[in-house]
């Protein structure tokens, strides 16, 4: 992979042969500057602040919500993606300063939409979208046939839904604005985007070590996009390297701060997580962060009572967890560069990193602790259930759509409720027969529901069950 390439400011829809973006008179920004402001502004990014990060529809607001998360990769992705650039220019593997900033401006862009895919209640709205289409399936065995030689595809799209494939068709498809190219980003920052590189029916198992394999990057209707955008970056069926800072700070981010919210919520003491930390972490490191938290903390110690204190450990050990972690992942980069630039490295920067054993503990601590608290299990539960009743509720009127009128009878009034740009997304596809029209009827519904915050969904749901 060529560095020049990688940074394509060739947009979406030029891809498709289609007129210049427009700009305004005296417009400054570079075409990436452009890009992170199409993504800031976007009604996407802004429904996340009703998508939960760990505690669906938490009143506490101190808690993070999948907003201010993004927020938080975003900002932890600009500054390691610009000591990795400055790092490559020192090196001469990239040559012109503006390249530099060039790499750390879509890292922070990919950091803040590296979650629009996502339905309501997170990962386990995606298991409830494909748990739907399984048990569709199995009561129905012809439920996910589809005709034509992307078949087998077509119904892995369904049955192994995917919020990252989700995010690269919302933001090359469904935020329409003036066509149907979506956001119309640059080929550079969308290849960044792009965390998985195979399709649905073409994944591996996670023991096969090829780390970009192991989930969907993209669905059957985003093949021709995805064939352009590697062909115009120079990646083919390789990871773009920006892709890897931008996936090691979601980590780091997820990792550290997912429990300092577990403490907020009350799920995890201080004194728990200080022993869990211990029992998996190397004490060199623990060590050197738990003395920056007490010499941090210390200082204010008179003006904090216990519980005040155990808050302002686990903000401090979250600051110097991240302080620690990101010069690591830097390292790890710079020692697999060679590998990553060629399309050879498999990995993941935090695993392959120095402090690996500090984010791998982290990691534990919210799996067996913070994510299974009763608490966040019943709203995950809840969650399911409405995803699924709404599904049931939207595909009534979306398998009776054809995208030449509008389903008749009651069908035809729960269509009106369904957004009127994804409507048009799916009336485009019907029309000029992009895809089979049962894949797109389904499409047409796991974009609707998708597109839905958390409360929105609950509120929804409410209304149609209860009245």
């Amino acid at each position: 992979m060529e560095w020049s390439k990688l940074l394509s400011t060739k947009r979406v829809r030029d891809l498709f042969e289609g007129p210049p973006t427009t700009k305004a008179g005296g417009e400054l920004r570079t075409e990436f500057e452009r890009d992170h402001g199409r993504a800031l502004f976007s009604t996407p990014v802004r429904r996340l602040q009703d998508k939960a990060q760990v505690f669906p529809l938490d009143p506490h607001d101190a808690v993070r919500t999948r907003l201010t998360h993004s927020f938080e990769v975003s900002n932890v992705a600009r500054d390691l993606a610009r000591s990795a650039a400055q790092w490559m220019l020192k090196e001469k593997h990239i040559t012109d300063p503006q390249e530099a900033y060039s790499i750390e401006t879509i890292a922070a862009t990919c950091g803040l939409i590296h979650d629009l895919g996502n339905p309501p209640f997170g990962h386990s709205g995606e298991e409830a979208i494909s748990g739907w289409f399984k048990r569709k399936s199995d009561n129905d065995e012809s439920f996910l046939d589809f005709a034509g030689a992307k078949e087998d595809q077509y119904s892995q799209d369904f049955l192994r839904f995917e919020g990252n494939a989700q995010t690269i068709r919302l933001v090359s498809k469904l935020q329409v604005l003036s066509d149907l190219h979506g956001l119309n980003f640059t080929c550079g920052t969308l290849s960044a985007a792009c965390k998985y590189t195979a399709a649905s029916h073409q994944t591996t198992q996670k023991g096969d070590k090829i780390h970009e394999t192991t989930k969907p990057g993209y669905f059957a209707s985003e093949n021709e996009l995805v064939a352009k955008l590697r062909a115009e970056t120079g990646t083919q069926e390789k990871r773009n390297p920006i892709t890897f800072l931008v996936e090691a700070c979601d980590d780091i981010v997820y990792a550290t701060v997912d429990l300092e919210d577990g403490h907020k919520k009350g799920v995890l003491s201080w004194d728990t997580f200080s022993e869990e930390i211990k029992k998996d972490c190397g004490a060199g490191i623990l060590d050197m962060i738990m003395k920056l938290v007490e010499k941090t903390v210390g200082r204010g110690a008179k003006l904090l009572d216990t519980p005040g204190r155990h808050e302002a450990n686990m903000q401090a050990f979250r600051t110097f967890a991240i302080g620690v972690l990101v010069p690591s992942v830097l390292e790890a980069f710079k020692k697999n560069n060679p590998q990553i630039i060629t399309g050879d490295y498999h990995g993941e920067l935090v695993t392959d990193c120095d402090a690996s054993s500090l984010i791998n503990s982290c990691k534990r601590i919210g799996r067996e602790i913070v994510y299974c608290s009763k608490e966040t299990l019943r709203l995950e539960v809840m969650g399911r259930g409405v995803i699924q009743d709404l599904m049931d509720f939207f595909w009534e009127a979306a398998s009776q759509a054809d995208g030449s009128s509008t389903p008749s009878g009651f069908a035809g009034k729960i269509y009106a409720l369904i957004s009127r740009n994804y409507r048009q997304v799916f009336t485009n596809s019907c029309q000029n027969k992009l895809n089979p029209l049962k894949y797109s009827q389904m499409q047409l519904m796991t974009d609707h529901i998708c597109g839905m915050t958390d409360g929105y969904a609950c509120s929804l749901h409410r209304q149609l069950k209860n009245g």
